[in-house]
């Protein structure tokens, strides 16, 4: 969060503020959810070693989309990008482990599932938001800077999708995710500062890029008013109108909305032209009810847009990986129980988040790891406390915690 953490409703956590320069990149950026209901105390998850997976290396080279301009949009100005990726881009899924499709195919519906060339996609996947020591977002978000060893560890661990929180449309880093077999969830309208037609630029970017895999509006906009206070009915409406832009501009992906936990009826009727739902819920150690709720709410697809847990422990005061660990563990595998793969709702979740961002706790230094936090009644495991940077399941530095090596056991099997 830019500058102070905010208590938005009584069961939600501290929010990013969007910078005030809306004319160049405004945020919406990666933090923790709400919480409703209480950690588990489920069984200790088996020990885990750290490590990431060894893979070859291929240069991917820019394609013919050109970086975006104007208001809302990231760019870089790297022309290419060294990632260490299997050189595969077929439908051969080795190169992503668990199997699934692999970008470049037509994306439809069909009911909860989100099909990719007519296969249904499960995403294993994180939310990227790759900003240096002693940056601050948006201003220092650093695709083009991270993307050669993000993308690797991505690899290595079988993850096959990443969610922004700001427009990605730099060809060199969507040809690298792209050629690693990782689709892109990409947000391209993070703040209701912005203007409608600020999508413009991103969608336009990016649209034609195979590594997209739909557009995202927002990012649990029904607690911070997409970061203006704009009230619930406003919120809709805005998120209404921007979907409407974006598909007037590109008929050939869905659109999807970020929720803070589970839309009502009237949420869900209202936005009827949104195609995929992204629920962030954070609740201690399980989900419980949420896969039935939603599949007695909706018939279309969902993914859990965050969850998981931090790694720092507010109740004993210090760090503590295997907690983290544990929570990712039970969460990654009630989400894979309830896969649409195996007749279930849920398409997948982007877990929070790849990397540590140190610039998160506003009363501390974005050069130092600080441990600020809130309790909103209710949230991760084991403490309800969002320490905001301690969220990586690697560390700002690239090492790989005991939560990376439990995705990687559970989609490398």
């Amino acid at each position: 969060m830019l500058g102070s953490l905010l208590v938005l409703s009584a069961s939600c956590s501290g929010k990013e503020e969007p910078s005030a320069n809306t004319a160049a990149v405004t945020a919406g950026g990666g933090d923790s959810g709400s919480a409703t209901s209480s950690p588990s105390s489920s069984s200790q998850a088996a020990s885990v070693q750290s490590g990431a997976g060894g893979a070859t290396s291929v240069t991917a080279v820019t394609s013919g989309t050109t970086n975006a301009g104007g208001s809302g949009a990231v760019t870089s100005s790297t022309a290419d990008v060294t990632a260490s990726t299997t050189t595969s881009t077929s439908s051969d899924s080795s190169s992503t482990g668990h199997g699934g499709p692999r970008p470049g195919g037509a994306v439809t519906i069909d009911g909860p599932q989100i099909l990719v060339q007519g296969e249904p996609l499960h995403l294993r996947g994180v939310n990227w938001n790759p900003v240096p020591k002693g940056g601050t977002h948006p201003q220092d978000l650093a695709y083009a800077e991270f993307a050669a060893e993000d993308i690797a560890l991505m690899q290595a661990a079988g993850i096959n999708a990443v969610r922004t929180y700001e427009p990605l449309t730099d060809p060199a880093v969507l040809d690298a995710l792209a050629a690693a077999g990782i689709f892109v969830l990409n947000t391209v309208y993070p703040y209701g500062g912005n203007a409608v037609d600020s999508v413009d630029a991103p969608v336009n970017a990016s649209k034609d890029h195979p590594a997209i895999l739909m557009g995202v509006i927002g990012n649990e906009w029904n607690y911070n008013g997409l970061y203006v206070d704009l009230d619930l009915n406003s919120s809709i409406q805005r998120i209404n109108d921007v979907a409407e832009r974006i598909r007037s501009l590109d008929t050939e992906h869905p659109i999807a909305t970020i929720y803070g936990e589970l839309p009502d009826a009237s949420v869900l009727g209202q936005l009827a032209i949104i195609d995929i739902w992204g629920l962030n819920v954070y609740s201690g150690r399980t989900f419980g009810d949420r896969f039935a709720e939603w599949a007695s709410r909706s018939d279309k697809p969902m993914f859990f847009g965050e969850y998981g847990a931090d790694a720092w422990n507010a109740t004993t005061n210090e760090y503590d990986p295997m907690s983290q660990a544990m929570a990712t563990e039970d969460l990654t595998n009630e989400i894979l129980d309830n896969s649409i793969l195996t007749g279930g709702v849920c398409s997948g979740g982007t877990i929070f988040e790849f990397a540590d961002e140190w610039w998160k706790d506003g009363s501390g230094s974005p050069d130092t790891q600080d441990i600020g936090g809130i309790a909103p009644g209710g949230g991760p495991y084991p403490d309800s406390t969002f320490n905001e940077e301690y969220w990586g399941i690697v560390t700002i530095d690239r090492e790989p915690r005991p939560a990376y090596d439990v995705l990687k056991a559970l989609y490398l099997p």
